[in-house]
């Protein structure tokens, strides 16, 4: 049985910095994507950033310069390294796994929980 499990968040005050982890389990990933994504209350999920299986890395536009994703293939880890947070960057994050072929996860590909990450001024 697959799955896929978010840590590290929490409540940080704008500036600070935050590491989040998704672990998968129950399969071997290394031919997978891995990423994150996340929700604000009352907004659409949306992209932050992906690793691919082939150790390509991508971001949404508001990622770019501050956040930074690993993955530790040996433990099936992806990692989220998110520094000089906004307010705006409040949100549930999401971690997913999905087949190399996609560009994006479809809702039925693996997904975690997700773990809060909240922001203060």
């Amino acid at each position: 049985q697959v799955q896929v499990v978010e840590s590290g968040g929490g409540l940080v005050q704008a500036g600070d910095s935050l590491r989040l982890s998704c672990a998968a389990s129950g399969w071997t990933f290394r031919t997978f994507n891995m990423g994150w994504f996340r929700q604000a209350p009352g907004k659409e999920r949306e992209f932050v950033a992906r690793s691919t299986w082939n150790d390509g890395t991508y971001y949404e536009d508001f990622a770019k310069g501050r956040f930074t994703i690993s993955r530790d293939n040996t433990k099936d880890t992806v990692y989220l390294q998110m520094n000089t947070l906004k307010l705006e960057d409040t949100a549930v994050y999401l971690c997913a796994v999905w087949p190399r072929g996609d560009d994006y996860p479809e809702d039925h590909d693996f997904w975690g929980q997700g773990t809060q990450v909240t922001v203060s001024s």
